[in-house]
């Protein structure tokens, strides 16, 4: 693989302007160029980081790291020339997209709609260590975080860099008016002589303790408020989009006049901790805010496989006061914020008296009220959020869910399933969608063979029809034998942000499918003449996080339906 030679400098100022749009008949000529490359389409991440490189959120970075930059931000967080900069801002694409390009060549780069963003000309291409990326940049390489999850599993094999041409505009049909880059943010806080600015990134929903612990921080720096959520990559459990600028809105209105903003941020977060903490500020810097709401556990990824937590309750805290003064930002840290019924109102934690009675509502309590489809309280959110949140999320029974069996070749996926379906429709709803392996199959992926890869883009091709049948209110029940635990594990993301998932690993063993086998599909595998024959000549990766594990070895199908069934039910679906 060549590498780059000599590196060009590509970092402007620390707050760039952005150069004037080209005239019409040049933003034409540069589409039809764009057209002649080869086209590297990104993914929703790589679109995010496009769009702020491009308009200067990124400062000083303007394109995609270099081997020299991207090596010093692991190692000292700081790019190459010595700028703070903690988190790697990388373009990472195929072997075989990259195999027949090198130095000096342009590639053009498309959003998932095909439209052509940018150019960039290529001046390094190397492979990483993506393992040593986890360890530098996020402390670890356990799969529960979610940003080593995606290097493990998303993450292309090879980074390039070089410099970056715009083309078009990452074009935004939603929100326009809430979409600001950072050069027409600072000139609407100059027009409204906003000279103290406090950023506050929710991670998800607007409630009462936020409007609390904001309007407090306001006071306190005697600042005016931009509600700066990310709204780039929707993380599994997080609210969608559209139901959180709803309930922002409703939000907004709560402040006294002209003293809040509203504006998207179309960053990927990675919730890199600490190092996430510097970016924000670096980012909020250059969008021209002066303060920055930090609060504990900022930025988390939760806790590893063990239970404990990835970083410090209040490391990220200490990470940006330590590094504010260098950005140019200031920190202000929050504490947590309860309710006392007493007196109605929100107080630090810190200042409640020893046996004085508080009320707290965490995100999961949230989300259990919602699935039994009770009041949330209005000590805890506006009427007007909560009236959002139970349109958005009904109580479970009247949610669309997917039943996605896997298991072995003759294991019984199929059977379980249209018995499955029959009972349900017996029993339940009507709505209901079997998606049997053979069946699509023959319907839906007629042109795919029985590689690692065709067996993976016809799983995800299940989990993406599922999906859709989920997120409108349908029962989605699914049959592939789906080897692969990635696989299964994008389909349980994808379908989580819509409605139920339950996954349900028939475990019969291989010995029992192969005494089963009428077709003769194993005897074939195991003389060869049948490749890539899963249980034989391809792996299959059992599910260890399954909710229903059933054996059909010895079990009757009736008998075996009416515990999944039961579990559906327990599980609060039916």
């Amino acid at each position: 693989m060549p590498l780059s030679v000599s590196r060009q400098r590509r970092h402007g100022p620390h707050v760039p302007e952005t150069e004037p749009s080209p005239a019409i008949s040049e933003r034409r000529e540069l589409v039809r160029e764009a057209a002649s490359y080869p086209f590297w389409t990104l993914s929703e991440r790589q679109a995010c980081d496009l769009e702020l490189l491009l308009d200067g959120a990124f400062a000083p970075l303007s394109s995609f790291m270099d081997r020299a930059d991207y090596e010093s931000v692991l190692d000292a967080m700081r790019l190459a020339d010595g700028s703070l900069y903690p988190i790697p801002v990388t373009l990472d694409v195929s072997r075989r997209f990259i195999a027949p390009l090198s130095e000096g060549d342009k590639i053009t780069l498309r959003n998932r709609e095909g439209f052509a963003v940018a150019l960039l000309t290529l001046s390094e291409i190397w492979e990483p260590d993506l393992a040593r990326e986890m360890e530098q940049v996020y402390t670890t390489r356990d799969r529960s975080h979610p940003a080593v999850a995606y290097l493990s599993a998303t993450t292309h094999p090879i980074y390039v860099a070089g410099r970056l041409q715009s083309v078009c505009p990452a074009p935004h049909i939603d929100y326009r008016r809430y979409r600001h880059t950072p050069r027409e943010l600072r000139a609407e806080f100059t027009r409204k002589n906003w000279e103290r600015v406090l950023a506050f990134q929710p991670r998800d929903l607007v409630h009462c303790m936020h409007l609390a612990l904001t309007r407090q921080a306001m006071n306190r720096h005697d600042a005016r408020l931009l509600l700066h959520p990310s709204v780039g990559v929707t993380e599994p459990g997080e609210t969608d989009r559209y139901t959180r600028m709803r309930c922002y809105r409703h939000v907004l209105d709560r402040y006294p006049r002209d003293s809040a903003m509203l504006s998207l941020l179309p960053l990927a977060v990675r919730k890199g901790g600490p190092r996430e903490a510097l970016w924000h500020g670096i980012i909020e810097k250059n969008y021209g805010c002066t303060h920055l709401l930090v609060g504990r556990n900022h930025a988390g990824a939760g806790k590893d496989e063990f239970g404990k937590p990835f970083y410090g309750e209040f490391e990220a805290q200490r990470t940006l006061i330590e590094y504010a003064p260098e950005i140019g930002i200031e920190a202000v840290p929050i504490d947590r914020m309860v309710y006392q019924p007493q007196k109605e109102r929100y107080v630090l934690m810190s200042d409640v008296e020893p046996g004085e009675k508080t009320l707290s509502i965490s995100d999961r309590e949230l989300h259990a009220i919602l699935e039994r489809g009770e009041p949330i309280p209005e000590w805890f959110t506006l009427p007007q959020v909560a009236a959002e949140l139970r349109a958005t999320y009904p109580p479970l029974k009247e949610r669309g869910f997917t039943v996605f069996f896997t298991g072995l070749s003759g294991s019984g996926k199929s059977t379980l399933a249209k018995a499955l379906q029959i009972k349900l429709h017996e029993c339940a709803r009507s709505k209901i969608s079997l998606l049997d392996g053979d069946v699509v199959r023959t319907h839906l992926s007629s042109e795919l063979g029985f590689s690692r890869e065709h067996r993976s883009i016809n799983v995800r091709r299940i989990g993406y029809v599922a999906s859709e049948i989920t997120k409108n209110g349908g029962i989605a029940i699914c049959a592939p034998i789906a080897p692969y635990e990635n696989d299964r594990k994008a389909n349980r993301e994808l379908i989580s942000r819509r409605g139920g998932y339950i996954e349900v690993y028939v475990s019969t063993s291989l010995e029992v499918c192969e005494i089963r086998d009428t077709k003769g599909l194993y005897s074939k595998a195991r003389a060869n003449l049948i490749r890539n024959f899963t249980g034989i000549s391809d792996p299959y990766e059992a599910p260890s996080d399954a909710e229903i594990v059933i054996d059909t070895t010895d079990l009757d199908v009736d008998l075996a339906v009416d515990r999944i069934y039961a579990r559906i039910a327990e599980l609060g679906y039916l």
